[in-house]
């Protein structure tokens, strides 16, 4: 597969609206939408897209500011009451009517130099529906040893050109002509529990496009301390863990298939529970770090998965009782089990 280097050819004018979805991150805000604008003077076409998702508009004197000394046109702010990552997601999609391509990076990372020439230039290429890059941590302090052993925030590296079964919203580009034909959208029920991203690439792949992985298109996530316990990698893998079986049933037909993947879910669930407790003892008997976190890693994951297949969701980006309570009445009103 041949390397992607970063720069445009003069004839290729694609618009382009880079998508930064935040809510009270401002102080990482800035850094993310400077490297953005920076990129985006090697490209005329493209443009920044910052949508707070906070209703009193937190974030709108900050990009107030950074747009005054940005080219006119490159960087535009808008606000997205509705609480949760989906109808911020959404909210992209409606703005970017205009545009060609739409690119997801969230409000805590920092592109590389070259990123979205490899993406551009890979999507010139191929075509494809979507292509996602590496997103690599950046941590503001050495990670516990029991963190690092157990892999806690390693991620997945693939030859450029692979085809992927999904993809996040860290950084993922879209060929918005082939994804508004197909009407696909994030789910709002996903919008408090997270998992509207994966469901969403999920179902353009199955609609028969392609997504492709970049490898040369990196991110840099800056992991702040408070990021760096046992107690919050672990509740990451829960929730990780808790909302794959919701993803799949939402994906089955109603009835006897989503009973069969929530079965299917419990006990597998149950099997990874089993096998982590049973690693992360083996780790302590034999002084082994790393059989101790990744088991008990394993078992977190997978209490997730067997809870999630009974019904229990994981509210990740709740605000308020009342938000919570509104997750609950769509999942009701959807017959989301």
């Amino acid at each position: 597969m041949p390397q992607h280097i970063a720069g445009f050819p003069n004839e290729v004018r694609l618009p382009v609206v880079i998508a930064v979805l935040t809510y009270h991150r401002n102080d990482t805000l800035p850094r993310t939408v400077d490297a953005l604008l920076e990129a985006c003077q090697d490209y005329p076409a493209a443009s920044v897209l910052v949508i707070d998702n906070d209703p009193s508009g937190d974030a709108e004197p900050i990009v107030s500011a950074l747009a005054d000394g940005a080219r006119r046109g490159t960087l535009r702010y808008v606000q997205e009451p509705r609480p949760g990552i989906a109808a911020a997601r959404n909210r992209a999609l409606q703005e970017s009517a205009d545009a060609r391509l739409l690119v997801f990076i969230d409000d805590d990372e920092q592109p590389t130099s070259g990123w979205l020439g490899h993406l551009i230039g890979l999507f010139q290429e191929r075509e494809p529906a979507a292509i996602a890059g590496p997103v690599v941590s950046a941590f503001a302090r050495p990670p516990d040893p029991w963190i690092e052993a157990g892999r806690f925030f390693a991620r997945r590296r693939l030859p450029t050109g692979s085809a992927i079964g999904w993809a996040a919203t860290n950084n993922l580009l879209l060929d918005m002509a082939q994804i508004r034909p197909l009407g696909i959208t994030f789910d709002d029920r996903f919008g408090l529990t997270g998992g509207s991203d994966t469901l969403f690439t999920k179902q353009l792949v199955r609609s028969g496009r392609t997504i492709l992985w970049c490898d040369e298109a990196v991110v840099i996530d800056h992991v702040p301390a408070s990021r760096l316990s046992r107690q919050w990698v672990l509740q990451k893998a829960f929730r990780l863990g808790n909302v794959t079986p919701r993803i799949e049933t939402t994906m089955a037909a109603p009835g006897f298939d989503r009973l069969r993947i929530r079965a299917t879910y419990v006990v597998s669930g149950a099997a990874r529970i089993v096998i982590g407790i049973a690693r992360s003892a083996f780790g302590f008997v034999t002084g082994d770090i790393r059989h101790r976190a990744r088991g008990a890693r394993l078992a977190v994951r997978g209490a997730g998965i067997t809870l999630g297949a009974l019904g229990y969701r994981y509210v990740e980006y709740s605000r308020t009782q009342q938000a919570r309570t509104i997750a609950s009445s769509a999942d009701a009103a959807y017959g989301l089990p």
